[in-house]
């Protein structure tokens, strides 16, 4: 299925913001390289009355650090709780590079924010990012209150792969029964790990994320794995069962090679009768919460999918 026949251009604003700061995601001179490439990448400030606490969690394989992020409150009311997935392909990123969108979680949902930073690929192939962002869910459910937080009220959230981490977990958590997940924010995510969708050729030379970044990132992340079968936990989409899952949010983008792949895990959750709302960016790239704040049409998209989150999140 595609999203978008004929769809608009590049947004102008965009395009100079990427002609004066280029940046493409690519496993090109390794991994050492690409975590580089992405810490170096210029950020912006953002919401500097956010407080934050970092922890260190018990992990299925040793200590996983954590960042708490807390809204600026005007009471000291109890606020749901966000756990937050960072993208970069599984091998890239961090607390550090994403501190900015948690704040921006933070401040758009109104809510507790907990971001995981997770074992990243090559060295911990799957499904060493889903054990520990599972565990992370499991300890922020636990410890909601004593950050501040109410448990019944309880999301993830994630950009890219951890969006896809983010649509494993809400799968995993009904599996357990629980902890229960009020919502699920997924920002452009890999669900399917079907190239064969038409965007994967259409987009497969778009800015910032190209057909052949998807093709390494994806390398990296499964290793040695036999792809003859497809778990859910490497691609939710190709679950057995959507039922009961958690309702969603599932931001796509016009020129990103992953927007039918998002579009598609849409249209599976709602004919398994999982509210599921789409928004497509058409003017958009891959990763372009990086630029809200600075692109308007990036902004409009990120508190478009922040004002879905408030509102699950605050509902009565």
């Amino acid at each position: 299925m595609s999203v978008a026949e004929e769809k608009p251009a590049v947004d102008a604003i965009l395009l100079k913001v990427l002609e004066a700061v280029p940046f493409q995601l690519t496993t090109a001179g390794g991994v050492a390289a690409s975590r580089q490439r992405f810490r170096d990448l210029p950020r912006r400030q953002v919401h500097p009355d956010v407080r934050t606490e970092d922890r260190t969690i018990a992990g299925p394989a040793g200590p996983i650090p954590i960042r708490v992020y807390r809204p600026p409150m005007d009471s000291e009311a109890t606020v749901p709780v966000v756990v937050f997935l960072h993208g970069g392909g599984w091998s890239v990123g961090d607390l550090d590079t994403y501190d900015g969108d948690a704040r921006n979680h933070a401040v758009g949902a109104g809510a507790v924010v907990v971001t995981v930073d997770y074992r990243l690929a090559p060295e911990h192939p799957y499904p060493a990012a889903v054990e520990d962002a599972w565990a992370a869910t499991q300890w922020a459910a636990a410890h909601a209150e004593e950050l501040g937080a109410d448990p019944d009220r309880l999301a993830v959230a994630g950009d890219s792969a951890g969006g896809n981490l983010a649509a494993v977990v809400a799968q995993l958590a009904r599996h357990a029964g629980g902890p229960p997940i009020r919502f699920q924010l997924l920002w452009y995510p890999a669900t399917t790990w079907d190239t064969s969708l038409p965007s994967f050729a259409e987009n497969a030379n778009s800015p910032l994320l190209d057909g052949s970044a998807v093709k390494g990132f994806a390398r990296w992340y499964v290793g040695d794995l036999d792809l003859s079968t497809m778990p859910a936990t490497l691609a939710p989409a190709r679950a057995d069962d959507l039922t009961g899952l958690a309702p969603a949010y599932i931001a796509v983008a016009g020129h990103d090679p992953l927007r039918d792949d998002g579009a598609r895990y849409a249209e599976l959750l709602a004919a398994a009768g999982v509210a599921a709302e789409l928004h497509n960016a058409e003017t958009l790239i891959h990763g372009y919460l990086g630029y809200a704040g600075v692109v308007p049409a990036a902004t409009d998209a990120t508190d478009r999918g922040l004002s879905a989150l408030r509102n699950a999140l605050h509902a009565p």
